[in-house]
């Protein structure tokens, strides 16, 4: 992309490494579209660690991913109606993104492929924009004042 390479290196604040010490160059919060629970913590708990340790001068990009697309089109399974669940719809998660601050919303389904593909091109799109060819950030434009 943009005629050079780029590798991507992906780390979840679960692993019992100490996620404060990365330095990303793109931040994704993911939360389960099956889950309203876990988008209202990115708004409540991950956002605020995110501007304490990572964007607190807001130079990078924020992401927000919704995992599990499927789960809405799965209303029935062999004939049989299962009990409703609860899911966010995009334009709920989209609000809470804006509210956020956040650059960009995405989804998708790794079960099922759906939209995989757009969300690491929109997730590569929005770190070349933000890095040199060096991998630090972009230079500042400069502005004369006459």
């Amino acid at each position: 992309m943009y005629n050079r390479p780029y590798r991507f290196e992906f780390s979840d604040t679960a692993s019992p490494t100490n996620y404060t010490l990365l330095r990303p160059a793109v931040i994704i919060l993911c939360y389960s579209i099956a889950d309203p629970e876990s988008l209202e913590s990115l708004k409540t708990t991950w956002k605020n660690v995110v501007e304490t340790h990572f964007n607190y001068d807001e130079s990078l990009p924020v992401i927000v991913l919704g995992l599990q697309r499927d789960v809405r089109s799965k209303s029935d399974y062999g004939g049989e109606v299962i009990e409703k669940r609860k899911f966010v719809y995009p334009q709920e998660a989209l609000r809470i993104a804006q509210e956020m601050r956040c650059d960009r919303y995405c989804e998708c389904s790794a079960l099922t492929g759906e939209l995989c593909r757009e969300v690491f091109e929109d997730i590569a799109k929005t770190a070349a924009m933000t890095t040199t060819s060096q991998g630090g950030k972009t230079q500042g434009t400069e502005c004369n004042v006459m």
